[in-house]
């Protein structure tokens, strides 16, 4: 199935919560200076590749359902919404505590769900979620639930600081750099959204449908780890630039998207020039889409909801705004959805 239309889906609220440490590249770059002198390297590379200053840590002891839970508790206290009547919470999560249970089923229990409440987690990569509100969204057209929660959690403290711990070991080469260089650009953050059945919520913003298309001969572009992230940056960008052109292309003829046509856009957030190359080949003012990777970083899945949240919170997006959600996510997968605020 490569579209989807809701008739009856409603956002009814939308939060996001800062992880508390700010970390710049600056800090990371000094920190790795040993290894640089020794490959030859002589200048920055986080911040003028990629546009990123700086990102955020939590705590060391935080864990990833901790951190979506506060997210979720803020959105249900934003709303009102009592918890009991939520029929479903999906979990996005690319970090995770555990194998198992689900990382839903630890949201769940920290928010004190309802036992009729269903739980599960949704993983794919940095598209995860679109995809969960896709699938909750689907839940709701069908009657099958009123209210639905999608909650993420990530954190990339371990990450960030095992790459660094590899970078400066004697045996590390140039090519390590590299290879583990998206790794650096990881940040943390948690988000929290409720759909609801339109018709309870006749004044929220409407989800109206979405697209997607997948090309995973690229499957091996990007391999993450909780410790590492190994990526061909350049074959990823190309296949992942390729996919969107498609997939706008799908969304032209499914969601009637006509040229620069929405108000503002709100994308999985890479860098300056991922961003760049993706609206000169899908045709899009830059100036309409949100930034927050300067001072985040990419935040995985969590990025597009943070984003989204930030612009609204802000004042940038008015109600009857046109608002398309997108993305590429390792695998290679794109995804593009349309919010009317």
């Amino acid at each position: 199935m490569r579209t989807m239309r809701f008739e009856n889906v409603a956002i009814l609220g939308l939060a996001h919560v800062d992880a508390p440490h700010r970390v710049t590249s600056r800090e990371i770059e000094d920190r790795l200076m040993p290894a640089k002198e020794r490959f030859g390297v002589n200048k920055d590379l986080i911040e003028p590749l990629t546009g990123i200053k700086e990102r955020r840590f939590w705590d060391a002891d935080m864990s990833f359902h901790e951190a979506a839970a506060l997210a979720a508790e803020k959105v249900l206290d934003d709303t009102g919404l009592d918890r009991s009547r939520i029929g479903v919470i999906t979990s996005t999560s690319v970090c995770k505590d555990y194998l198992e249970p689900s990382m839903a089923c630890l949201i769940h229990g920290n928010l004190g769900l309802a036992p009729e409440c269903m739980n599960f987690d949704i993983a794919n990569a940095c598209l995860a979620f679109i995809n969960g509100m896709e699938m909750v969204g689907n839940m709701i057209d069908r009657g099958q639930v009123d209210y639905g929660l999608i909650v993420n959690g990530e954190g990339s403290r371990m990450a960030v600081e095992a790459t660094i711990y590899k970078l400066l070991h004697p045996q590390a080469d140039l090519k390590s750099i590299f290879d583990n260089f998206a790794t650096l650009t990881l940040g943390s953050g948690s988000a929290a959204m409720i759909l609801a059945r339109a018709d309870l919520a006749p004044d929220k913003p409407r989800v109206k449908g979405a697209v997607t298309l997948a090309d995973t001969k690229g499957n091996k572009l990007c391999l993450g780890q909780p410790d590492c992230m190994l990526t061909d940056a350049t074959q990823l960008l190309q296949t992942g630039l390729t996919l969107a052109k498609k997939t706008w292309d799908l969304a032209a003829q499914e969601l009637g998207w006509e040229g620069d046509c929405l108000d503002h856009y709100i994308m999985h957030q890479i860098g300056q020039v991922h961003l760049r190359k993706f609206c000169q080949i899908v045709g899009i003012s830059e100036d309409k889409v949100h930034k927050t990777f300067p001072l985040f970083g990419n935040i995985g899945p969590a990025a597009v909801p943070i984003t989204l949240s930030k612009a609204v919170e802000a004042g940038h997006i008015q109600k009857g705004n046109r608002v398309g959600l997108m993305g590429i996510g390792s695998g290679v997968n794109c995804s593009m959805m349309e919010v009317v605020w």
